[in-house]
């Protein structure tokens, strides 16, 4: 029997499509963790991620984990007990962050919005005079809302800045310097274009200073990692096995996100985003995320009255071996989450997904 995963188009929150540059690199001959020529990799794949971050932080690395591992990281390496953690919440995202920082005993203070509404900057800001850490998802990936973290960069005073950019990096602008992201985290499968299993990580020199000097985890240690990629200093010291295929496969994304041209690539997503958003209000369909705070990568379109949701999206699976995806939490059943990431970023797929879908709503 054909294997048709293989020719599945994927649409939603997950797994974009993945450039075949990167999937080609996952089958280069494995290389050892501590050979000279994938530690050449390495740096190179480290250098590409500061380019894509936007930052010159010496600490920027592919973490051995997905992007939840990520956010773990972040929060364990800047948290200790008691510490106040303002953290925005607009989405499952910023809901995440407040369970980890409550792992983390922190003192958490929650600054809810409406799903679909983006960060008011001014409110998380005003939430607590002096907290050790404010944290804010850039693209909230459950509701297709874009935030403005360079606000609350400009207002964050001696807090540290955590940003989750899971879902806009590699595809949207992404300055963590100019915005004052001091710990950022991220992952692969979206707009880079690679396979989960990846953080790309970022932590200013500031934020290393101000590090928890025990943190709960070994593993995520930041300042044990530093020396993994001879951050700093240049000097390496063994930590873990590093996933050499996957790094393989993310430093070849990364170099082809740069030889199109990292702005000519946002360019890009911001085209079939605003392209599919447009085609579905011509369809009549009602688009959830706030009017001027829309994702292009993701969007969120609200089901139609007396359609299900997850016949929609059989129906998609079966007769397109497309994938979108459903909403989450109370929403699951009330939001499609479309992804237009990565290679799939462009016209033809804007057509494909229009098509597939208006059809798939007349007949499911």
């Amino acid at each position: 029997m054909p294997n048709i995963l293989t020719s599945r188009f994927l649409f939603g929150p997950g797994p974009s499509n993945c450039y075949p540059e990167a999937m080609a690199a996952l089958a280069y001959p494995v290389l050892g963790h501590l050979d000279p020529v994938f530690i050449e990799r390495l740096d190179r794949t480290c250098e590409g991620l500061r380019a894509v971050w936007g930052t010159s932080n010496a600490r920027t690395l592919p973490l051995s984990a997905t992007g939840s591992g990520g956010m773990e990281a972040a929060f364990v390496n800047s948290v200790s007990d008691g510490d106040v953690v303002v953290i925005a919440v607009n989405g499952l995202f910023g809901e995440r962050m407040c369970e980890v920082a409550r792992r983390c005993r922190a003192t958490v203070v929650r600054v809810d919005h409406e799903w679909g509404q983006p960060v008011d900057a001014e409110r998380v800001l005003s939430a607590h005079p002096n907290p050790k850490v404010i944290a804010a998802v850039h693209a909230e990936t459950s509701v297709g809302v874009l935030s403005d973290i360079a606000a609350l960069g400009a207002g964050k005073g001696d807090a540290l800045l955590i940003t989750d950019a899971v879902t806009s990096i590699g595809g949207l602008e992404l300055r963590a310097d100019d915005w004052g992201i001091d710990v950022g985290y991220a992952g692969t499968q979206k707009c880079l274009g690679v396979p989960p299993g990846l953080s790309p990580f970022t932590v200013s020199d500031h934020a290393f200073e101000r590090r928890v000097k025990e943190p709960r985890s070994w593993y995520l240690d930041i300042g044990l990692l530093g020396g993994y990629v001879g951050a700093a200093s240049g000097a390496r010291t063994y930590h873990h096995t590093a996933p050499v295929a996957m790094i393989a496969g993310l430093e070849a994304a990364l170099d082809r996100i740069l030889a199109e041209g990292l702005d000519v690539v946002q360019a890009r997503h911001h085209a079939a985003g605003t392209a599919l958003q447009d085609g579905l209000q011509e369809m009549g369909l009602e688009l959830f995320a706030a009017e001027g705070s829309r994702l292009p990568s993701l969007t969120t379109v609200k089901v139609p009255d007396g359609v299900s949701s997850a016949a929609v999206r059989s129906y998609l699976l079966e007769n397109f071996s497309m994938e979108i995806g459903s909403g989450v939490g109370a929403y699951a059943d009330r939001v499609w989450r479309i992804g237009m990431m990565g290679p799939n970023a462009n016209p033809a797929s804007v057509t494909l997904v229009l098509g597939a879908l208006k059809e798939a709503i007349a007949k499911a």
